[in-house]
């Protein structure tokens, strides 16, 4: 812009010097600047233009990278898994290592009552700090806010020793109870933040206009609140939940046999030097690897639903 009004000047000058005032500003000096504003506004446009392809060029480029990786994941794994995959295997239990044959079924089971017992522990208590974070504000908020980005970045591992600690010894054995505890606290910094972010894009009018009818503050938060941030909140807990169901260190700390849960049981057999346990570890990794795709596509699918339902 500053180029095309500087061209603009110069034709000025150039055209108009000894002109008195009123002649600069006549139509026949209109007309003589008019083709220098076009061309200006020309050489800009196509500078803009080929700028916006280059940069839409490095777009395109920057996701195949991306993708990239998750598409030679999928292709590799399901390449070495494919073959393993059958009815048998998802409804036959676990055969000694060594022997072939057998399935996966305690494992599909185990990991379902674990991730479970999971979902059971974390969404109340996530749904319940992130209402807090939205409704007050403080040092309090503030460090709740800083512990769950803390939280977020403590390795896995740190967490099963943490549960082991807290539910394995007290016990004095391992169980499901233990292995869920220990993902309901890896999902749960994920759940605050994502739940209160989902809160926070329901409009402060309709909040304010509830608390001006009278109801209860519980009530608002439920009817106007809640219910305008479901589809951000089942995105959150589902992508949550994506994230507990692949993790396999805490369950190194808290679940008794390998056979017990899916991921370890890829753990375990992969490391095997028998051909029919890798072969089941592929194949369950492909089915765990199917699993996560699966689910966060449905998330997507049903905030999208709730979200054309609430308009």
């Amino acid at each position: 812009m500053s180029s095309v009004l500087g061209t603009v000047r110069a034709a000025d000058s150039g055209a108009d010097a000894g002109d008195d005032p009123e002649a600069r500003w006549s139509w026949a000096a209109g007309a003589r600047r008019r083709p220098v504003i076009h061309a200006a506004a020309r050489r800009t446009l196509g500078r803009r233009r080929r700028a916006g392809r280059l940069v839409q060029a490095l777009c395109v480029l920057c996701a195949a990278i991306g993708l990239a990786p998750l598409v030679a994941l999928v292709y590799y794994t399901a390449e070495r898994g494919l073959g393993g995959l059958s009815i048998g295997f998802l409804t036959h239990a676990p055969v000694p290592v060594g022997i072939p044959g057998g399935g996966i079924s305690t494992a599909i089971v185990g990991s379902a009552e674990i991730v479970g017992l999971a979902l059971v522990m974390a969404i109340p208590v996530g749904l319940m700090a992130a209402l807090f974070l939205h409704e007050r504000r403080g040092h309090l908020a503030g460090a709740i806010r800083f512990g769950a980005d803390l939280l977020t970045g403590v390795p896995s591992i740190v967490i099963g020793i943490f549960a082991y600690a807290l539910v394995v010894r007290p016990l004095h054995h391992f169980s499901d109870l233990a292995a869920a505890f220990a993902l309901a606290v890896l999902m749960l910094p994920i759940m605050i933040r994502a739940d209160e972010e989902a809160m926070r894009t329901v409009a402060t009018d309709l909040w304010e206009a509830g608390v001006a009818l009278g109801a209860r503050r519980s009530r608002v938060a439920r009817s106007v609140v809640l219910r305008g941030a479901l589809p951000g909140l089942v995105t959150g807990n589902l992508l949550a939940v994506s994230r507990g169901v692949g993790e396999t260190a805490p369950l190194l700390f808290t679940v008794a046999a390998p056979s017990f849960a899916m991921t370890l049981l890829i753990y375990t057999e992969g490391t095997e030097p028998f051909p029919a346990a890798q072969q089941t570890a592929w194949s369950t990794a492909l089915l765990l690897l199917l699993f996560v795709l699966v689910l966060s596509g449905v998330a997507r699918l049903v905030a999208w639903h709730l979200t054309r339902r609430a308009r």
